[in-house]
């Protein structure tokens, strides 16, 4: 479906514009755009999983499932994060954070809240080969370039019958999506393109039993378990599980630090949308096994992964298991 057609649909009257703001102030997020008014509002929770539709002839089988998740309080518990091979996070509006979580070698039966894409998100998503972006609509500007990026978008207004509304939370904190509508199965670790190694881990380190990093009005905590040998999250101080109950626990957590800048875009509000910078190269720090490792970055084109050099200029590897990267502010 084209983007004059799904910004058609998009417009709205004063009116409701300001009953959509009312409601977003009232569910404590006072930064969210009109992107999100474009998904479907009374979409019912179907009564039983439909046949997954194949994938388009021009996305690969080794192509991943990327969502856009919602990350203000009001959104959590999510639900399907801890199924994610590689967790994003990353600053929006207002200094808050959303999540883009990748999927390859496995598909949970529901993911959510789903959310908008930005501007940033679409150089992020070049390192894949033609993945399918999951997201709740998007500034009516930045459409068109969704359109013509080399990924397989997958809004409410391409695959309705993908994505349903619960009822235990308000919009726009409540749109669900079902990947297997999406993805006849998960493609496998092929389509992880991302430039991360596994191994052991380096000499060296700095043991380290928690880190935090900041944003402007959001913060992530990552507490070693050494019983679990995992790192434990905690978003805005609060212990991050889902919707399920299960622990969000990465083997690996990456704090990226990156420019971040306005982009050419705005929120309703006229906030500028930040621009995550994920191509070029930086420091980083690298939590694993209960340690610290100072590291650089990597990435010359935005087709490539990023690679990850330890500080002895040997190559750093990550645990096995689930990877987070957190894009901090370059000092």
């Amino acid at each position: 479906m084209g983007h004059r057609a799904r910004m058609r649909r998009g417009t709205l009257t004063m009116t409701a514009l300001a009953v959509s703001l009312t409601a977003t102030l009232t569910a404590g997020c006072t930064h969210h755009g009109r992107d999100d008014d474009r998904a479907p509002q009374q979409t019912p929770a179907p009564t039983a999983p439909s046949a997954p539709a194949p994938a388009p002839s021009d996305t690969a089988a080794g192509s991943p499932l990327a969502v856009k998740i919602d990350n203000v309080p009001a959104a959590r518990p999510q639900t399907g994060l801890e199924a994610a091979d590689v967790v994003y996070a990353e600053q929006v509006e207002g200094g808050l954070s959303r999540l883009m979580a990748v999927y390859a070698t496995r598909l949970p039966k529901t993911v959510g809240p789903v959310r908008s894409a930005r501007e940033s998100d679409l150089e992020l998503l070049r390192q894949f080969h033609r993945p399918t972006l999951a997201f709740s609509g998007a500034q009516h500007r930045l459409l068109p370039l969704i359109d013509r990026a080399p990924l397989r978008a997958e809004s409410p207004d391409e695959a309705p019958a993908a994505y349903y509304r619960g009822t235990a939370r308000a919009a726009p904190h409540n749109l669900y999506l079902h990947p297997a509508r999406l993805l006849p199965s998960a493609p496998g670790e092929a389509a992880l393109t991302t430039g991360f190694s596994y191994g052991p881990a380096p000499s060296g380190g700095t043991p380290t039993a928690t880190r935090t990093v900041r944003y402007p009005a959001a913060r992530f905590t990552f507490d070693w378990s050494a019983e679990r040998h995992r790192w434990l999250v905690a978003m805005d101080g609060t212990p991050t599980v889902t919707t399920d109950g299960a622990r969000v626990a990465p083997a690996t957590v990456v704090v990226q630090y990156v420019k971040i800048r306005a982009s050419r875009y705005h929120d309703v509000l006229g906030n500028r949308t930040p621009y995550t910078e994920t191509v070029g190269s930086g420091k980083a720090q690298v939590l694993r096994d209960g340690r610290s490792f100072d590291a650089s970055w990597s990435r010359p084109d935005a087709t490539d992964g990023t690679t990850f050099t330890a500080a002895d200029g040997g190559r750093m590897d990550f645990a096995d298991g689930q990877v987070w990267v957190v894009f901090a502010p370059a000092p």
